[in-house]
Order: C-alpha cells, then structure tokens, then sequence
C-alpha cells in the first residue's frame, strides 16, 4: 500500500479513518472513483445516516430495521443491475427439495448452452449477512449467469434467513438449509453433469460459505466439497467490541457497511448470544484442529471494506492449519464492490468471476 508524507521525516499518513476520523468513502483517495460515481446517487458514497436500533433493541424494533434495510438493500440493487444486456448463452431452472428440518427449498440451477461434458459446479450462497436478501435477487441471479456464462454450473440456495421476507429463522437454520442443498447437488452430481463442487459466497454467503465446510467436516462430508472460494466473508460475530486486533474495523467503518450495522444483524442471526464462540455460528473462532485438512480455499478481500482484516486473518489461520489457501484483496473497492457494481467496474467484475473460474478448473 502507498503512503504519503507531508515532508521528509514525517510520520506517514495513515489510512482511511484512521488517518482522518471524518474521511468516507468519496473523501478517501483509494477509492476507485467510478464505484463512488456509482454510489453517489444512494448516498452510499457518504457516511451513512444513524440508524435507529442498537444491539440490545428490542427484537420486533430489530427485525422491523431489518425488514427495511432489505427493501432498501433490494432497490438499490434493482438499480444497479438495470438495462444490462441480457446473457442469452444460459439456461435456467428451479429445483424444490425438502431440507433436514422439513422445510422446502428452492434452488436455482444455472448452465452453459450446449455444455458437453462434466462442468465444474459453483454452489453459490447469496450475502445479506445471514438476515435478509434473496438468491432469487438480481444481484444473484445476475453472478449465476456470469458464471454459468464462462463455462461453470451455477447453484444458488435459497436459505431461511434471520430476518427479511425469508425470515424469521436464526442460527442454524440457514446453514441446515446450505447444507441440504450441498448434499442435494452431491447426490445429483451426474444428472447435473457436474465434476466437481466448489462452495462459494460473499459477505454473509462469506460466512456461511466457510461454515458449511467447517460442518461437512464435523459431519463426516468433506467428500462433498472440492474447493472453498469466500468473498470478503462476515465471520467476526464481535463488532459493538470493535477487536483492536483488526484495523480495518477503524480504517473503513462506515464505507458502504458500519460497525453498528453489522453489530444488530447478529444480534438477529445468534438471537441470545449462545454461539458466539461457535465457529459454524462465527467461522473466526474455528481452532486450527478445526481448519486442519479442509479442502482448498480463497479468501478475496476487498480494500476499502471493514471486514477486510477479518478475511485476512482467516486466511492466516488456514495457512497455518497446513490449508492449501490463497488470498487477493480487491483494491479501491468497498465491501462486496466486485459483486455489486457490475456496470460502473465491470473489469473488475470480470477479474472476479475470471478468478473463481480459474481456481474451479486448477482443482
């Protein structure tokens, strides 16, 4: 990373909030100024408004908050991924199968027009950190599409959130219903005509992307995943006590996501604070007995995203449990920045879904 200094001998100057307190995502200079140009329209650019709950609100208070940020979350998105031309190389379809606590699920199953052979399959797990959102969303339909496009089998499950119109259902739930999925497409791999399984997601699809490996591990179903790829993963748990140990947390809270924010959505997905040292709950409290002979994994970070250090430290942690694991970090982009702005970074955008692809064919 670059720093500047004022003149020789001074103290470099440090970066984001730490080195300015009042800096936000527009003011920061690493920031790549066609994603602020596309932020600026939602005042996503700027420092986000107070909201109106904390972490010990009252629980309708919380869920209704939630229920909001989705209905704003998806609007913003709407927007986003509109007048894109359509990929027409694609062919899609739904699948309902019933889940380990009875509940139906549906998943969307996305492939190459015309694909012959056995195809590398993307088992795609949507973000909303665990609470809100929708795999059926344009975001997600849309990174299907794109994956599918390049030559991969796309998968995304539909799982039972803690809030949000897919709500109101914590921990474990939406893992039970990403790991029915995982054993659905498993037992379907040759209808399906798939070769190999990598588990995949961002943000809270992050989390649940590294705590579905952790529990077919546990489950005696490593066999299930062949690789790991986790995009700027929500994995802390402990964001109102803000870890000394990830700068990040202070560097860039407030740019597009805040430490507040992720502090409430917690309290919805863990409602009593029972697993908060539970690694399939919070993947950041896995022990390296834990990691320890898990498939191949990448950790992609995004530069300018509070959860940046989290990644980060996650990958360290598979490196020392002897994990073959790389990692990239995403510069000038905020949280999930590669996956949502697909029109104002749509190299980077690509680079991303290039990424996944090449890891999927190396395995």
């Amino acid at each position: 990373m670059t720093t500047s200094t004022h003149n020789i001998g001074a103290q470099p100057l440090l970066p984001g909030r730490l080195g300015n307190p009042d800096r936000v995502l527009k003011t920061d200079p690493r920031a790549d100024p066609r994603l602020v140009a596309a932020c600026a329209p939602f005042a996503l650019d700027a420092a986000p408004p107070p909201i109106p709950v904390h972490a010990g609100s009252p629980w309708q208070a919380k869920l209704d908050y939630v229920a909001a940020s989705e209905a704003g979350m998806e609007g913003v998105f709407a927007e986003l991924f509109a007048d894109l031309p359509p990929i027409t190389n694609v062919e899609r379809r739904t699948e309902v199968i019933r889940g380990v606590d009875g509940n139906d699920i549906r998943l969307y199953i996305h492939t190459p027009k015309n694909a012959s052979g056995p195809l590398p399959c993307v088992y795609h797990i949507h973000g909303g950190g665990m609470v809100m959102l929708t795999a059926a969303g344009a975001t997600y339909a849309r990174w299907r599409d794109e994956l599918a496009a390049l030559g991969l089998v796309a998968l995304g499950v539909e799982f039972r959130n803690g809030g949000g119109t897919l709500g109101n259902h914590p921990f474990p739930a939406g893992l039970n219903d990403c790991m029915s999925g995982l054993q659905w497409t498993f037992d379907h791999k040759a209808t399906l005509k798939i070769s190999k399984i990598i588990v995949s997601g961002e943000s809270g699809g992050g989390n649940l992307t590294l705590a579905t490996c952790l529990k077919a591990k546990k489950d005696g179903k490593l066999a299930q995943i062949d690789g790991v790829y986790a995009l700027c993963p929500y994995i802390y748990g402990a964001w109102a006590q803000k870890g000394k140990e990830l700068p990040s947390l202070y560097e860039n809270d407030g740019y597009l996501i805040a430490c507040d924010q992720m502090a409430v959505l917690a309290t919805i997905y863990d409602p009593e604070n029972k697993n908060n040292r539970n690694p399939l709950c919070w993947p950041y409290n896995a022990t390296r007995v834990d990691l320890q002979g898990l498939p191949p994994h990448v950790i992609s970070v995004n530069e300018l995203d509070p959860l940046r250090d989290e990644g980060l430290k996650y990958y360290q942690m598979l490196l020392a449990a002897g994990v073959r694991v790389y990692s990239r970090t995403v510069n000038g982009t905020c949280h999930a920045g590669d996956v949502l702005f697909r029109k104002a970074i749509p190299d980077v955008y690509a680079a991303t879904i290039r990424d996944i692809k090449g890891f999927a064919d190396a395995l």
